[in-house]
């Protein structure tokens, strides 16, 4: 490594590239997505694709009209996105270490594949 490389070492940000999700986006970009059959429709899963074990939670938890932690936080989290909009100054800034606080908290208790990322400013 010469004396060049070591100027740029931690200075540049490597760029993640999908190739999976660069496909799947071009091809909802072309329309191959729009006349898949049951579009818009409810995905029948089967009477058994929950764990046993949960499907009376999520069902006293429906009945109950409560939701998990997780949903909580994504709501209030989209809530604060929009308050965002008319924000400037201090106040954004305050907001926003709010809203990532709560995304921290989301992403520790929501799916992996649901995890948000922070927002900068």
């Amino acid at each position: 490594m010469d004396k060049d490389d070591k100027e740029y070492e931690g200075n540049e940000r490597i760029q993640y590239a999908d190739p999976i999700g660069e496909m799947i986006k071009k091809a909802e970009n072309d329309g191959q997505f729009d006349n898949l059959p049951g579009k818009g429709k409810p995905l029948y899963l089967g009477k058994n694709y929950l764990n046993p074990d949960e499907k009376q939670l999520y069902k006293t938890m429906k009945d109950n009209h409560v939701l998990p932690k997780w949903v909580e936080l994504a709501n209030e989290i989209d809530h604060i996105k929009k308050e965002l909009l008319t924000l400037d100054g201090e106040e954004r800034l305050k907001k926003i270490k709010i809203i990532n606080k709560k995304i921290k908290a989301y992403n520790y208790a929501c799916p992996p594949s649901l995890q948000r990322n922070k927002i900068m400013e």
